[in-house]
């Protein structure tokens, strides 16, 4: 059974974003100007941004440097592999 690191901590973080966001759909509904919202979408990307970082960092610090110290070489392969396809799924540009 595998044992994921505790994302407990971003749990604060996570809850700004999402006020953020409700921020952004109050700025909508009540049609703010388009600079101040795009603003405010800028500051939710960010933030979402920061957050993808530390869960990124805390799988390359736990699982991935785990499955490198005393996995069997399939385990590692398959760590690399998925690393990879991460990298190649982040920077796909819509």
């Amino acid at each position: 059974m595998k044992q994921n690191p505790s994302h407990q901590a971003i749990l604060p973080d996570l809850k700004r974003v999402e006020g953020q966001v409700r921020g952004v759909q109050r700025m909508v509904e009540e049609e703010q100007y388009c600079v101040d919202i795009l603003n405010q979408i800028h500051a939710v990307i960010s933030a979402l941004a920061r957050l993808e970082d530390k869960i990124l960092k805390k799988h390359f610090e736990h699982c991935v440097a785990k499955a490198v110290k005393g996995a069997s070489a399939k385990e590692k392969e398959q760590k690399m592999r998925e690393i990879m396809n991460l990298i190649h799924q982040f920077r796909k540009v819509n």
